[in-house]
């Protein structure tokens, strides 16, 4: 019972992805009786750790880059103690390197919400002039049907050097399809802000140990439940309400939060509408002869991957948009992708070394005009039952921030929802 008499039930968190965990922890924190439940042996979804026994080593299963700017990311972070378990470069940069050309250069942000650098030739993408970025604006504008190649006119240096590289890696979707409207909160929030707000940050350690251990110890601490292994099949829906997950009945008070993929929030939610074609994502994982102190991010245009990330003795690169890819063999991808990799690390091109590749077919939903049109909003028809989840409508692509808002979003919403006694 909380201090005003309301009486206030437990609230079912289905899905200990990260849109569930920062559901979950957001609530616990408010002083809400939780239980999370997940069908997997573990939490964290697509973003976690392991030991891979080919490569001797802890790896993610895939790699995911912050920004300083994620403001809901870093807010999941310090709520789980985990706020200095990222590492990056101390100002923003971007290394890339166009492997068509050979040539490689630097994006730098301006300190300022202003674009100052965009004038000086030494800080532009090779090749580009002053009023190719001035029609980058017309993606603050975008309508509901704009792609972002059609918006930004899909040729030139400046297409194929920044906007296509960014599209592809934010919206896992290709350029001339992918929803141009979903980049403008991303334009306004990291770049709109200034270089404090656009610092590439990466998971010190692992995605583990930032993203999830400490959601489950801040969890446990506040007492709330967390079962694995446990799959939830079917909701009751009676009266308007969620009456019972499985057999096991809900009291009037009590809250669901479904925070699971879409293609199994719609076969427990009848009627419910959702995005229902996906993009791929492969990742390769390259152990290196040689450890390196701290963290190179180098991003690739004109070849298979998009960028390349290492860490100590681990090199690894992610290809988004991997339609064409994913159903390719393991040793061809790497064999494809390491030269790419040697060449971004200026590392000598030799045999392929040990190597990992993981392969995420349903990585994200197509983040198509059409699809967007498709996700749902956090409150549903049923006045206790809430969605969260990168597919469902944050207004951001499906990310790594966009998951964690929509579970802090799913979090106020069971909070501000009248409770029944």
């Amino acid at each position: 019972m909380s201090p005003d008499g309301d009486v206030r039930g437990t609230v079912h968190v289905v899905g200990a992805g990260l849109a569930g965990l920062a559901c979950a922890v957001r609530l616990a924190a408010r002083g809400r009786d939780v239980r999370l439940y997940e069908a997997a042996g573990q939490a964290g979804g697509r973003c976690r750790s392991y030991h891979d026994a080919a490569l001797g080593r802890r790896i993610d299963n895939g790699n995911h880059l912050l920004l300083s700017g994620n403001h809901a990311a870093m807010a999941y972070l310090a709520e789980t103690g985990a706020g200095d378990s990222l590492t990056g470069p101390a100002t923003a940069e971007f290394p890339f390197l166009d492997l068509a050309t050979g040539e490689r250069w630097t994006l730098r942000p301006s300190a300022g919400a202003i674009p100052w650098w965009i004038f000086a030739p030494s800080r532009r993408v090779p090749g580009t002039g002053v009023r190719d970025y001035l029609r980058g604006v017309r993606i603050l504008t975008a309508g509901p049907g704009a792609t972002v190649a059609g918006v930004t006119g899909g040729q030139g240096a400046l297409y194929r050097r920044f906007w296509e590289p960014l599209a592809v890696a934010a919206l896992n979707t290709a350029a001339d399809e992918g929803a141009a409207r979903l980049l403008a909160p991303v334009l306004r929030e990291t770049f709109g802000r200034g270089e404090a707000a656009c610092r590439p940050r990466i998971a010190a350690v692992g995605l583990s140990e930032s993203l999830v251990d400490p959601a489950l110890a801040t969890l446990a601490a506040a007492g709330a439940r967390v079962a694995f292994n446990t799959r939830v099949r079917r909701l009751d829906l009676d009266g308007g309400r969620v009456t019972a997950l499985d057999d096991t009945p809900l009291a009037a008070a009590d809250a669901v939060v479904l925070a699971v993929p879409p293609r199994a929030a719609a076969e427990l939610v009848p009627g419910l509408t959702v995005p229902d074609e996906s993009r791929a994502i492969v990742n390769v994982h390259f152990r290196l002869p040689d450890r390196a102190d701290g963290v190179r991010i180098v991003g690739l245009v004109g070849g298979t991957a998009q960028w390349v990330f290492r860490r100590d003795d681990i090199a690894s690169v992610t290809v988004s948009a991997a339609e064409g890819l994913v159903d390719a063999p393991a040793e061809d991808i790497a064999a494809r992708t390491w030269p790419e990799v040697a060449a971004a690390l200026e590392l000598a091109a030799a045999e392929v070394p040990p190597c990992r590749v993981v392969k995420e077919k349903r990585a994200t939903f197509a983040q198509t005009p059409a699809q967007v049109a498709r996700r749902p909003a956090t409150r549903t028809a049923w006045r206790n039952l809430f969605l969260a989840g990168d597919w469902t409508d944050t207004g951001l692509p499906a990310t790594i921030e966009g998951a964690v808002r929509s579970g802090q979003a799913a979090a106020a919403a069971v909070v501000t929802e009248p409770q029944k006694t």
